[in-house]
């Protein structure tokens, strides 16, 4: 099951000094190259303990600050960055043998950017946001399409969905950021951002 990558070097003389404009250029070359929601992520968090969990979301923003998702504040990512908000990010695009691996900090953005976001979304997603009380216990599917077919009733299409109070966004502010290319013979490039204490960012090659 193991393919060798063929793909071109990347030096560290053609990388941008900053880790979110290389970021940029990675992800529209993956549009580019038609994979797959190239905004899929693995968002990973923990408890206080250190007891991982993982999950795929979509990034929703990505800038100077960091990248954007959003969620329900009292889902399981939601309880465990509440308690530790150490997290990290992977970006798997296998089709064009790549991956960015982010870790950060990760905060609440403020509600008028969830607001802004919310807004923008479908219809039914909005529903969906309001009839999921993500991570918890439900008895059955049919409860689940109950609770969406209240909402719709309530608030059919074309009617103001107000946002939920517990549903909103996270900004990952990135410590590192790694840049990951595959190559045949398993001579991987690896480049990794850091942050300095100055601010500023150091890059390294690291071993594949």
């Amino acid at each position: 099951m193991r393919k060798q990558y063929r793909s071109e070097i990347v030096a560290e003389d053609g990388l941008a000094a900053d880790p979110m404009e290389q970021f940029a250029r990675w992800f529209q070359q993956a549009a580019e190259a038609h994979v797959f929601e190239p905004n899929a992520m693995v968002v990973s968090t923990a408890t206080p303990g250190g007891a991982p969990s993982s999950r795929t979301v979509l990034l929703k923003q990505f800038d100077a600050r960091g990248f954007v998702f959003f969620t329900n504040h009292g889902s399981r990512k939601g309880r465990e960055i509440a308690a530790n908000p150490q997290v990290a990010l992977l970006f798997p695009w296998h089709p064009i043998a790549r991956q960015v691996v982010v870790t950060g900090t990760a905060a609440r953005v403020g509600r008028d950017e969830t607001a802004a976001y919310f807004r923008s979304r479908p219809h039914g997603s909005q529903l969906g946001a309001w009839a999921s009380e993500q991570s918890s216990v439900i008895g059955s599917r049919a409860e689940l399409d109950r609770r969406y077919a209240e909402l719709a009733e309530r608030y059919p299409e074309g009617e103001q969905v107000p946002v939920p109070p517990e549903w909103g966004g996270y900004r990952v502010a990135p410590r590192e950021v790694e840049f990951w290319q595959g190559h045949e013979n398993r001579l991987h490039d690896r480049l990794r951002y850091t942050r300095t204490d100055a601010g500023d960012w150091r890059v390294d090659r690291l071993c594949p």
